[in-house]
């Protein structure tokens, strides 16, 4: 993946060079854009803001609204950029950004008709609203600030189980993410709840991170205190992250195993 990467890089700059030598205005921008995706998949983080920051200026400059999806979906991988290089303020104030913009823009979108407005569009902008909402709610998660985090990902799991259903993985994911944070903020009862629906649709679609799944429902059952039932959800989880190869999942699962056994001792 690393050298596929160093690779498109190199063609993406043969490619930049090209487009302005012929002064294809449209083709610099696509260029860029790439550039600046590739660079942040690499995680050249420094080096991908300049270049989402370039892009933007092009696009705005060629009078692309504010609120246009492309912009947004670049000023959410800025604020993911500074969530990463721990910049707060830059962080929060892009992810609002992107947030507030796409609640207008979706409300101004409502009521337009098919003709208009096609309703895949709609959804799409839908999409890009709960995907920020998602990227925000894993930063929260990250800076310890549970409330607010648990409302970002309500409201994310909410709009993928309408635009994509319930069985959708992205939904599942999120279902996940939301036991998660109810779980670490003592929320036993509602982070089990959610978490045992997100095994069953995991269990059901064959979705390829069921393991990881299954290891929170063990970790949620744990901190229950029903411990002979999470030593048999881990080891599901455990056995099926030995199948898919996954090397962390099954050393972090091995961790958690022994942790279990500890509690379960310390509880007699």
């Amino acid at each position: 993946m690393k050298g596929e990467l160093g690779e498109a890089e190199q063609l993406l700059h043969q490619a930049l060079r090209l487009s302005q030598q012929s002064e294809n205005r449209q083709a610099v921008v696509y260029t860029y854009s790439m550039m600046a995706n590739v660079a942040f998949m690499q995680g050249q983080l420094d080096n991908a803001e300049k270049l989402y920051k370039a892009t933007m200026s092009y696009l705005l400059a060629g009078d692309m609204k504010e609120d246009d999806n492309a912009i947004l979906e670049m000023s959410l991988k800025l604020a993911s950029i500074y969530a990463a290089q721990k910049q707060h303020k830059l962080a929060l104030a892009g992810y609002e950004f992107c947030i507030l913009t796409l609640e207008e823009k979706i409300a101004k979108q409502k009521d337009l008709p098919e003709d208009v407005l096609p309703a895949e569009e709609k959804a799409n902008t839908r999409l890009l609203l709960g995907m920020s909402l998602d990227s925000y709610a894993r930063y929260l998660l990250s800076i310890n600030q549970l409330p607010v985090a648990q409302k970002m990902y309500e409201k994310a799991l909410q709009i993928s189980s309408d635009v994509q259903g319930e069985n959708h993985p992205q939904t599942v994911v999120l279902m996940n993410d939301l036991a998660t944070v109810l779980d670490a903020q003592g929320h036993y009862d509602e982070a089990y709840s959610c978490v045992k629906r997100a095994a069953e649709l995991a269990k059901e679609t064959q979705h390829p991170e069921e393991h990881m799944v299954l290891n929170n429902l063990a970790a949620i059952l744990m901190h229950k205190e029903d411990f002979l039932q999470a030593k048999q959800v881990y080891k599901e989880a455990l056995k099926q992250a030995q199948q898919k190869g996954d090397a962390a999942s099954v050393q972090h699962i091995q961790e958690e195993l022994s942790e279990l056994a500890k509690r379960r001792k310390g509880s007699k």
